[in-house]
């Protein structure tokens, strides 16, 4: 018989520390709990129901689900083996499911006693209840030597059609906050709001859209060509992205495909990572004429599921236009506040611009770190406070056309800010070729001194080099030209220097 005992008392099977039986540190009582919800998942299971007491209440926390379960020796050789790691013995997928099988060090199973005192694990399989008790207190008592620790078990017939395993947790740890199921559905939903093979329950509750912490909205509504079409999703808070975004189509209660975004992906007016934070569903009643024969996806040419692409699109696409507008204007507000004193010391003509500019730079890194966005909007404050463009590109937008004076003295103006430009370069120019007069001087310069220092300098050889940009191109093109008589590039050197003291002067 496929049992170590008919009653009486198991052990660990290994000498072991009490930390390592607790698990790891948890972040929280709800991810210790997501431990047991994964094992259900390792267990092949495709329901898993978990029951959480009131807080302040003597009552227990339940975990149950209808996987595999355990046979008695599978519980001493396996369960109770705190070093056994199920992947090393059953492969990276789970044997009925297929699933990627999540644990991983052998102790997760245990992450119950890190809220509670007592654990009690019941799981049937091959028509036999096995039912074992661990105690906390006495593991903390005999922490260096944990076999030694009874453990009491009781096997005997399950009764008929009683399959799975359950988890009761008692006499829970007071100094622990309490795990609350609002939370805990969220911690769960992101990984296992759409998996169809595994449906989870919180106090009778299962997960939904509505557990993605964000704007939820739903619609119903009537189509000529779909019929009646009920759309329910939620638009992610931003902390953390759902798994699997997008929105699912279900037909008669049955999923079509994998989730899709109905063409939002492809809108330039929505940043993708905006749309990345959909999470919903579109159910149909019944009309599945533009379902694929194997329900993986659907015809898309259909009039049927154009129109619901279009109905779609639209409703979800206005709640990300105000939820993109609501973001940028807290990201905006909290930017301003930095930069605030920088604006205020902008020319009052210069600041629409520069409040311009700071929206562009919004929409262009919507969903990057503040970090990065207030580095570049610095930088952008730096060009605008630093450019005298501006002003003259103001003034030429601002002069009538049909005053030809003002207009001509208006581009009179960026010729002259032009010239100053051209007199500053010319001066960085000048200060250039006199360093590298003195490194082609030394005796101690080598070749590859000279090429590092031209290779972003290509302006030195002349117009049609100025603008060259790829590293590689411009190593070919110092090497092409001919380093080999440092003598070419002095005299070079004091063509342009010539040229540019003239300029210099002239302006």
């Amino acid at each position: 018989m496929d049992c170590f005992a008919m009653s009486g008392d198991a052990h660990f099977s290994v000498n072991t520390r009490l930390t390592r039986l607790l698990g790891e540190t948890y972040r929280s009582s709800e991810a210790a709990l997501k431990e047991l919800v994964d094992n259900a998942w390792d267990a092949d299971a495709r329901n898993v129901w978990i029951i959480l007491p009131l807080p302040m209440t003597s009552e227990a926390i339940v975990v149950r689900d209808d996987g595999s379960g355990m046979t008695s020796l599978e519980m001493q050789n396996e369960y109770l083996n705190i070093a056994s790691d199920k992947r090393a013995r059953t492969g990276e997928r789970t044997p009925s499911m297929k699933r990627r099988v999540k644990g991983r060090k052998g102790i997760g199973k245990f992450a119950g006693l890190s809220l509670a005192n007592r654990m009690d694990v019941t799981a049937v399989a091959r028509g036999r209840r096995c039912s074992l008790t661990i105690d906390k207190i006495a593991l903390t008592e005999n922490e260096n030597d944990l076999e030694s620790v009874p453990l009491p078990f009781i096997e005997e017939e399950a009764a008929s059609g009683e399959i799975g395993t359950t988890i009761v947790l008692s006499d829970l740890d007071n100094r622990l906050n309490f795990p609350t199921a609002d939370r805990f559905r969220e911690v769960l939903v992101h990984e296992y709001g759409r998996e169809e093979s595994f449906k989870v329950f919180v106090n009778d509750v299962q997960l939904s859209v509505e557990d993605v912490p964000g704007v939820s909205k739903q619609v119903e509504e009537v189509l000529g060509e779909s019929g009646a079409v009920r759309l329910h999703f939620t638009i992610a808070d931003g902390k953390k992205a759902p798994e699997s975004p997008g929105i699912v189509l279900k037909v008669a209660g049955k999923v079509v495909g994998r989730p899709m975004l109905f063409g939002l992906d492809d809108d330039e007016e929505i940043p993708l990572k905006l749309s990345k934070r959909v999470y919903g569903e579109v159910e149909l009643e019944g009309n599945d004429h533009f379902v694929t024969a194997d329900w993986g996806g659907v015809i898309e040419n259909s009039k049927a599921f154009q129109e619901i692409q279009a109905y779609v699109r639209s409703i979800v696409k206005q709640e990300l236009q105000e939820t993109h507008a609501r973001d940028m204007s807290l990201q905006l507000a909290r930017l301003k506040r930095q930069i605030d004193l920088r604006l205020q010391q902008l020319p009052e003509h210069r600041r629409r611009y520069a409040e311009e500019a700071l929206s562009r730079i919004l929409r262009r890194f919507y969903g990057e770190s503040e970090d990065r966005i207030s580095t570049i909007a610095e930088v952008a404050l730096d060009a605008i406070e630093h450019d005298a463009y501006w002003a003259v590109l103001e003034r030429i937008n601002t002069t009538s056309r049909g005053d030809v004076g003002s207009f001509a003295e208006a581009l009179e103006q960026f010729g002259l800010v032009e010239l100053s430009a051209m007199a500053a370069q010319a001066k960085r120019r000048l200060e250039f070729l006199d360093f590298l007069d003195e490194l082609i001087q030394n005796d101690a310069t080598l070749e590859q001194n000279v090429h590092k220092a031209l290779e972003t300098n290509l302006w030195v050889f002349g117009r049609q080099f100025a603008t060259m940009a790829s590293n590689a191109t411009l190593k070919s093109i110092i090497a092409s030209y001919g380093i080999r008589n440092s003598q070419a590039i002095v005299r070079r050197s004091a063509q342009i220097s010539c040229c540019s003291r003239i300029l210099a002067t002239a302006t």
